[in-house]
């Protein structure tokens, strides 16, 4: 247990008991501030360290997602691939056949632009649907990298409001302070 003796009359004009009440006042005044910064300080602390596992998680998030969206693309872009091949081979088949079918004039030259005009048809319409899908892919990409900042923009923001209450050296001090005139004022009154 510690005890304050003061020497004499004691300090500031207040009687001995009074001066070991107001010196203990602000030893006790100034641990307590400090220990509210060193709490702050930790939890400001705990704050950016949770930040960064959160943020890295949003980027295997932000990476993973966008592998997701490269790989079905790449199987859109394969399978319309493929089913333009087999509108050729049909079309080919077709035109074969009409050939084969030993008929001439006009009807053959009719029948062969609209078996050309039918699979040049179906190339457009996969061609439109490739594009299509190409803008929608980066529109997604586009989505995941805007999530991606969103994400990270919030925990910065978390860690700065964390590091914002912590109470600066000078501010505790001053706190320390206006505690030890008030009780100085009540001491004397």
């Amino acid at each position: 247990m510690c005890v304050f003796a003061a020497a004499g009359p004691g300090i500031l004009g207040l009687g001995g008991a009074a001066s070991n009440l107001f010196i203990g006042s602000l030893g006790l005044n100034l641990a307590s501030g400090l220990a509210q910064r060193s709490a702050a300080q930790s939890a400001a602390n705990q704050q950016y360290q949770s930040a960064l596992i959160a943020n890295q998680s949003a980027e295997d998030s932000k990476r993973l997602q966008q592998q997701a969206l490269a790989e079905e693309k790449s199987e859109t872009e394969k399978s319309s691939a493929q089913n333009i091949f087999a509108k050729n081979i049909e079309a080919l088949q077709a035109r074969g056949r009409v050939i084969a079918s030993e008929r001439s004039g006009l009807t053959v030259d009719l029948l062969l632009a609209d078996q050309e005009r039918q699979a040049a048809n179906f190339r457009e319409s996969i061609n439109q649907s490739l594009e299509s899908a190409s803008r929608q892919y980066t529109r997604n990409v586009k989505g995941t990298e805007a999530q991606f900042m969103n994400r990270r923009n919030q925990l910065q923001s978390n860690v700065n409001q964390a590091y914002n209450q912590i109470p600066s050296l000078g501010s505790t001090l001053l706190n320390v302070a206006t505690q030890g005139l008030s009780s100085y004022a009540s001491l004397t009154n």
